[in-house]
């Protein structure tokens, strides 16, 4: 009898029955002992600031969690705010299965579902399409420190399988003349686009350098916890879009082909494999995302929220 009620014991998320799991890669960890629908000790929540830190990207399988669940359990790591893409999403009406996105206002829907409910490849976000590699939000101000996802349903066995890999391994082991050739420089984070190229509601497409929307960053910053040096490349678009301030058109695409082709190498990522209920943390500040593209006829559906940022420090 004891034996069953030590096997049904609620887990209490406490320090010693929380294990942190290297993917082996260049970054990524997955937190086991952990059900984030209950409270989680400040202990706890210390140990997971430091495993984030540490890994750049973490990971909990079979979660159940509600929305304010979702949003405690992001809460743990910074205070949540209004993704930037909601704002397009309701100034294009969009819809999934007949209702308003979304949910709560610090949450959006990352989905290939129309506004019946039914897997397409084009809804007017991200769709069944491919994701190119890319930092979220980075076309805001004060981008997120961190972005988190949770999946609701997964198709099987039909893509939508993310990688992320590690910016500060792409910084260190930049050739030296990169380095020389980008230190103090800023550039133009084109705000037009989505992660999958479509042109946001609302947004008029850049013709020229100078219609493209969107603040300037440093071409590498300086995380405020670690106090490492990371490229911060933001997102790689048909031209007109992101570009070096400073430079020639020329010079700056040839810089920026040099900078993405040796930042998105296989050697600094690692791939999450999908699967239902399973909760992602990334930190923005020092690692990119990409997502290969979805079987349209399977649905996909995930709630994302992201976590509040600062300045970007340049490095």
């Amino acid at each position: 009898m004891e034996a069953t009620q030590r096997r049904s014991a609620p887990i209490q998320n406490l320090p010693e029955q929380i294990q942190v799991v290297p993917s082996g890669a260049a970054l990524g960890a997955e937190i086991r002992g952990m059900d984030l629908s209950q409270p989680v000790p400040e202990a706890s929540r210390e140990l997971l600031r430091k495993a984030w830190a540490d890994h750049l990207v973490l990971f909990w399988r079979g979660q159940n969690l509600p929305d304010e669940s979702l949003l405690a359990a992001a809460g743990i790591f910074g205070v949540t705010k209004e993704p930037a893409a909601r704002k397009y999403q309701v100034a294009g009406g969009y819809r999934i299965g007949g209702k308003l996105v979304p949910l709560h206002s610090h949450l959006t829907l990352i989905s290939n579902l129309d506004e019946n409910g039914v897997p397409v490849l084009d809804n007017g976000t991200l769709g069944s399409y491919e994701v190119v590699w890319h930092s979220d939000n980075s076309y805001v101000q004060v981008p997120p420190a961190g972005s988190m996802l949770y999946s609701v349903v997964i198709p099987v066995n039909g893509g939508g399988d993310t990688w992320f890999n590690n910016q500060y391994m792409a910084y260190d082991e930049l050739p030296e003349d990169l380095k020389a050739a980008i230190k103090g420089k800023s550039q133009i984070h084109d705000a037009s686009r989505n992660s999958a190229g479509v042109l946001r509601p609302t947004v008029k497409m850049p013709t020229t350098p100078e219609e493209v929307p969107g603040p300037a960053h440093p071409l590498v910053r300086v995380h405020p916890v670690t106090g490492k040096r990371a490229l911060y490349l933001g997102r790689r678009r048909d031209w007109p879009s992101n570009y070096i301030i400073g430079m020639s058109n020329a010079d700056s695409e040839a810089l920026l082909d040099k900078l993405w082709a040796h930042a998105t190498q296989n050697k600094y990522a690692w791939k999450h494999d999908w699967r239902v209920g399973d909760l992602v943390l990334w930190d923005n500040r020092c690692a990119m995302h990409y997502r290969s593209e979805v079987d349209a006829k399977q649905p996909r559906v995930l709630h994302r929220t992201v976590i509040n940022g600062e300045a970007v420090i340049p490095g």
